[in-house]
């Protein structure tokens, strides 16, 4: 009875993640819309409430432009991915293969696309709303900590913001290539995926050195500044332990990206 209960919640799940997906899918483009209306209107709002308003036209584009960036990074990691992988080209694999672990019979695209574990589905298309989510929730980080600054802030503050900002429109852009290439089955994403969770932890080194050898830090900036940074690889750090064994492991994945199932016992 118990077994019955798990396998018909499994099936009820399997069935809303994979609708979830489809929905998401047809949606980008406005979803897209939504995001540079919202973006570019948070940007004008916090120029609006700066420290030291912008005085003319050209300041006033000068400090926009940092959130214009930021709005179009991940627009454009979206669209450059799926130019470079159109749902109507049959992708290959990697010349070498990095992922070992487990038994595996291998399977050619035509059967892996038969296969019932083909596809984002269930905790993959939990993975993959998440990349999506990642990009809003990064950039609402970096609007609530950093004030919109012009060239009259100090030196410390423009080095803090120019990092910080370049920091959130680098990782939006992979994360929205990272959110495509899993949503069209690429046999790149897994690796990608670890390529930028490695990227995002160097970033944060890079900010580090970046604003503590600015000139005129304040004491009390820099703990906060060290202590956001830390927290930023302790959530990266905590997203690769809960996801790199699913994807190393989880049959899905394998039959998905890799075109492989696991081995029968027998």
């Amino acid at each position: 009875m118990l077994n019955h209960t798990i396998k018909t919640w499994h099936r009820i799940l399997l069935r809303r993640s994979i609708r979830a997906i489809s929905v998401l899918e047809a949606r980008l483009d406005p979803i897209i819309t939504g995001w540079i209306v919202i973006m570019v209107g948070a940007g004008l709002f916090k120029i609006l409430r700066a420290p030291i308003p912008p005085h003319g036209a050209q300041s006033m584009l000068a400090t926009l432009f940092p959130y214009l960036l930021v709005c179009l990074a991940p627009v454009a990691g979206y669209r450059i991915a799926s130019g470079s992988f159109p749902t109507h080209i049959l992708p290959g694999q990697p010349l070498v293969r990095l992922a070992q672990f487990g038994r595996w019979r291998q399977l050619g695209l035509m059967s892996a696309r038969r296969h019932p574990a083909y596809g984002p589905a269930g905790l993959l298309a939990s993975l993959i709303i998440g990349l999506l989510l990642n990009i809003p929730v990064r950039t609402l980080e970096l609007l609530a900590a950093m004030p919109a600054l012009n060239a009259q802030a100090p030196v410390w503050a423009r080095t803090m913001n120019i990092a910080m900002t370049g920091d959130v429109i680098v990782m939006n852009f992979f994360y929205a290539v990272c959110f495509v290439l899993a949503l069209r089955s690429v046999p790149l994403f897994p690796r990608l995926l670890v390529f930028t969770w490695c990227m995002d932890i160097v970033m944060q080194f890079v900010i580090a050195r970046a604003v503590t050898g600015a000139p005129g830090l304040p004491d009390a900036i820099r703990g906060l500044l060290l202590h956001l940074l830390q927290g930023n690889i302790d959530k990266v750090l905590i997203s690769a332990f809960i996801w790199l064994p699913y994807l190393l492991l989880s049959e899905r994945v394998n039959v998905t990206f890799r075109w492989r199932a696991a081995r029968s016992a027998g």
